[in-house]
């Protein structure tokens, strides 16, 4: 059974932005419901849908499959929940955890988070100096909920 447990942070300052380079995403719901969302997105040259479970505390159920991107692509333009979001995903290693910074534009323009992954809830990892205020159990910050009430109109 897969399981994510996932810290999620605004960010202060664009001191990262000299540390990497991003990789367009774009992505859409096929369902948003809180109890289980199923999620379509293009990575580069990659399609994948991904399944996921209620969020209890920073972890939730998890099932990603890789599918092909031009089925994905008619999905994203014909099926999914509208707006989908689109985002730069920019990834830094920091003290032995991998980073992930997305920068969403459209509807969501402005708003700029990280997540880092962790093996439990509990563990303890250094925050980089570019991390801000922890926004993990805020709902407003989570991808499908930024299709129904999108950054920009906050």
């Amino acid at each position: 059974m897969g399981r994510e447990i996932e810290r999620k942070f605004l960010l202060k300052g664009d001191a990262w932005r000299d540390l990497t380079e991003g990789v367009h995403y774009r992505q859409g719901y096929l369902n948003s419901a809180r109890e289980r969302t199923v999620r379509i997105r293009t990575i580069s040259d990659k399609g994948f849908l991904t399944i996921k479970g209620i969020t209890v505390g920073a972890t939730r159920l998890e099932y990603e499959y890789e599918i092909p991107k031009d089925e994905c692509n008619a999905m994203l333009d014909d099926l999914v929940e509208k707006p989908i979001i689109e985002k730069k995903r920019y990834k830094l290693d920091y003290m032995g955890f991998t980073w992930e910074i997305d920068e969403f534009f459209g509807e969501n323009k402005g708003l700029i988070v990280a997540e880092v992954e962790l093996e439990s809830e509990d563990q303890k990892f250094e925050m980089p100096e570019w991390i801000g205020e922890e926004v993990t159990g805020d709902s407003r910050y989570f991808n499908s909920n930024l299709i129904h009430h999108p950054y920009s109109k906050w």
